[in-house]
């Protein structure tokens, strides 16, 4: 049976996410619960979403943290609820990428009205942008970010799923400088406390496997005393 759409709530107060999740099912969504930040982020990478629903002030990972990570991995809309009326609350959430602010206490009717809106935009988004997807590099490399599969001259590549991740984060932000801890924090999701090793053997896999072996880098440049930047060129 189709839906208007899935929505997954990272809220701590169960009631408040009971009455959201009722209130979403009633009018013919899917509804996911994650009661921590942390929790969240693990809901959203085991499955699909249309959007995200973030309360600020949450355990293990706040929400300012999740919608930092989900916004560097997907361009789903972001909806924070929060009882935190302050303008920089307001602002630091909005400059992390997410695309909306909503203020406990709130009225069912405007939150489903907000939803409908940032979806029917999404939407068009989405099929504006469906043939990107895909996406085929030099030398080779193609990446298929929805089927989260990876080829090497057709052929598909057997990655880990740190390696992949780590790709995929790098790929999707092309020529951008990650610091190594910035790497391990994303693809972790803890803290780093091994002074980096960890990454810099993920790293040397995944080029192994992708020939990126020779001195000139193609696919993953070693920014040293710094981390790694994606430079594939993609093809005309």
């Amino acid at each position: 049976m189709e839906t208007n759409g899935r929505i997954l709530i990272v809220e701590d107060d169960y009631e408040i996410a009971r009455v959201i999740c009722d209130h979403l099912r009633g009018n013919g969504f899917e509804a996911a619960w994650a009661s921590t930040g942390k929790e969240g982020w693990e809901e959203f990478k085991a499955s699909l979403f249309d959007m995200v629903l973030v309360d600020l002030m949450m355990p293990e990972m706040d929400g300012f943290e999740l919608c930092k990570t989900i916004r560097m991995e997907s361009d789903v809309p972001l909806l924070i609820i929060s009882a935190k009326q302050e303008d920089d609350a307001k602002v630091r959430g909005l400059d992390l990428g997410a695309d909306d602010y909503l203020t406990k206490p709130f009225s069912l009717q405007e939150l489903k009205a907000r939803i409908d809106s940032h979806l029917r935009r999404y939407r068009r988004y989405r099929q504006q942008d469906i043939d990107d997807t895909c996406v085929d590099f030099d030398r080779g490399l193609s990446i298929d970010f929805s089927k989260r599969a990876v080829y090497l001259h057709g052929q598909l590549i057997a990655l880990t799923s740190k390696e992949q991740e780590i790709l995929f984060f790098i790929a999707k932000h092309p020529f951008r400088i990650f610091e190594k801890a910035e790497i391990y924090e994303h693809v972790w999701q803890q803290a780093d406390v091994d002074g980096n090793n960890t990454v810099t053997v993920h790293i040397k896999s995944l080029r192994s496997k992708l020939g990126d072996t020779h001195r000139q880098a193609v696919f993953i440049q070693t920014v040293w005393g710094v981390g790694y930047r994606f430079i594939g060129e993609t093809q005309a």
